[in-house]
């Protein structure tokens, strides 16, 4: 379905703005950044399943029990992880130091921190920074929220949508960050998600987790997975359209299309700027036996080393692709099983395919390149999105701390 795209991103619905300045963290670009809403917003989240968890991780998940946030306070540069209880204690003071330049109460303060794991915050550049931004919130740039939480990042990921529900106009913005260490499990990467509408706390916790796994949860840069990962939406009622209670509601299915269109967006912009990455690829999974088995084989393709080697160097390897199914866990019959780059059909009938070999190195030339699988066991599908992985892949990785 196509939606009309609006400007402001993450502060395109009503009642919310955002500020993001420069202090230092990182040698030049913006740092620090306050996304707010006007009124108590009902909120939900996920979080890396890392058990190695930044401290912003775990303050964040014991503010979100109650199902509400007011603002969520971001750095870049520093991840605030493997930091010990000064750590804990620096994450804690970010959402203090927030609710006192907001006024409201610390704990509808979500934190989210980025970049090198195991190196102190530096709290005195972070307090300035959050005076800042809580200061100026509503005459800063709101687009400079998406540039603020950037590491390796080349650009900055963000979105906004409007839609209809019941007659009412509803917004629905974002940004994202992320580039290398990427394999969401709920890299660094970060997901905020703003919104008007009105919906219950526990239908808008529910359907976040139905998005993220059909979209966040479905990329993969490098298979990493890290400890700062955070997807969090706030919805704070200001489009005044009747509130989504159930599945049951006329403007759910509307709803969810929508946040599932402004999720799966994000994601794919972090899969096609990963680290060092020529090319995006998109994986689609047929024929499965489940959702959860066509996610299997999506997310398994997605992620292998020797399929994006192959993309990389333009080589229509799909025996790669056979391998990688076979291990993925997913059912298929071999006699059944089909794959296709592109709608270049390379194997089926449980045998190779002629195809032309110029053709297909071509075709992989491309900057997106589209990888469909054919299980042949049933009727449920899933896509998945990743990149190639390059030679400057690992040149940036090699110096990721200088």
């Amino acid at each position: 379905m196509k939606y009309k795209k609006i400007e402001g991103s993450i502060a395109a619905a009503k009642g919310f703005s955002a500020s993001a300045v420069h202090v230092g963290i990182k040698k030049s670009k913006l740092d620090v950044a306050i996304i707010y809403s006007e009124v108590p917003a009902v909120a939900a989240g996920v979080v890396t399943k890392n058990k190695l968890k930044a401290a912003p991780v775990l303050v964040t998940k014991k503010h979100l029990k109650d199902g509400m946030l007011q603002a969520i306070v971001v750095n870049s540069g520093n991840a605030n992880a493997c930091t010990g209880s000064a750590g804990l204690t620096h994450a804690k003071d970010m959402a203090i130091l927030t609710a006192q330049g907001l006024h409201i109460s610390p704990q509808q303060v979500a934190v989210a921190s980025t970049g090198v794991i195991g190196v102190p915050l530096p709290m005195d550049k972070i307090t300035k920074g959050i005076d800042l931004c809580a200061k100026n919130i509503s005459t800063h740039d709101p687009e400079d929220a998406a540039l603020a939480i950037l590491t390796t990042d080349t650009y900055p990921k963000k979105i906004a949508i409007e839609i209809k529900l019941s007659g009412k106009t509803v917004k629905i913005g974002g940004i994202a960050k992320g580039s290398g260490m990427i394999h969401p499990d709920m890299a660094t990467m970060l997901g905020f998600i703003t919104t008007d509408a009105a919906i219950e706390k526990e239908e808008l916790k529910k359907l976040l987790r139905q998005v993220n796994d059909n979209s966040f949860n479905m990329i993969s840069v490098d298979a990493e997975t890290s400890t700062n990962d955070m997807l969090i939406i706030m919805a704070n009622g200001m489009a005044n359209n009747p509130t989504i209670t159930s599945r049951d509601h006329p403007d759910w299915v509307v709803f969810k299309d929508a946040l599932q269109w402004v999720a799966t967006y994000l994601a794919k912009e972090i899969a096609r700027d990963g680290e060092g990455a020529s090319k995006f690829i998109e994986i689609q999974v047929t024929g499965a036996a489940s959702e959860k088995q066509a996610r299997l084989a999506a997310r398994a393709i997605s992620c292998s080393p020797l399929v994006k080697t192959a993309m990389y160097g333009a080589d229509a390897n799909w025996g790669r692709i056979a391998c990688v199914v076979g291990y993925s866990g997913a059912q298929f019959k071999l006699e059944k099983l089909k794959i296709k780059i592109g709608q270049h059909v390379l194997y089926a009938n449980d045998a190779p395919q002629e195809f032309d070999e110029a053709v297909l190195k071509k075709l992989l030339q491309g900057k997106t390149i589209t990888l469909k699988v054919d299980l042949g066991v049933g009727h449920y599908s899933a896509d998945a999105w990743g990149c190639d992985l390059t030679h400057d892949y690992v040149n940036i990785n090699a110096s990721y701390r200088s």
